[in-house]
């Protein structure tokens, strides 16, 4: 489970990161690599990201860390 919760905490700060990117310079990362946002290839991975978000909070309230 480590690599799970590892996968997942990388995968929600890549996320936060896009956010800030869109928030500071209305800049969406995912969405310039994968040819806009409405292309498959961004929704899916805003989708993962999406999911990754989901576990770590479901680690928070574990109590679990992702050295765990």
């Amino acid at each position: 489970m480590k690599i799970v919760n590892n996968i997942a905490l990388i995968l929600s700060i890549i996320g936060g990161i896009n956010w800030g990117l869109i928030g500071l310079f209305k800049f969406d990362l995912v969405a310039w690599i994968c040819g806009g946002q409405d292309s498959v290839i961004a929704r899916i991975i805003y989708s993962i990201v999406g999911l990754a978000a989901i576990w770590c909070i479901s680690l928070l309230f574990s109590g679990r860390t992702a050295e765990d």
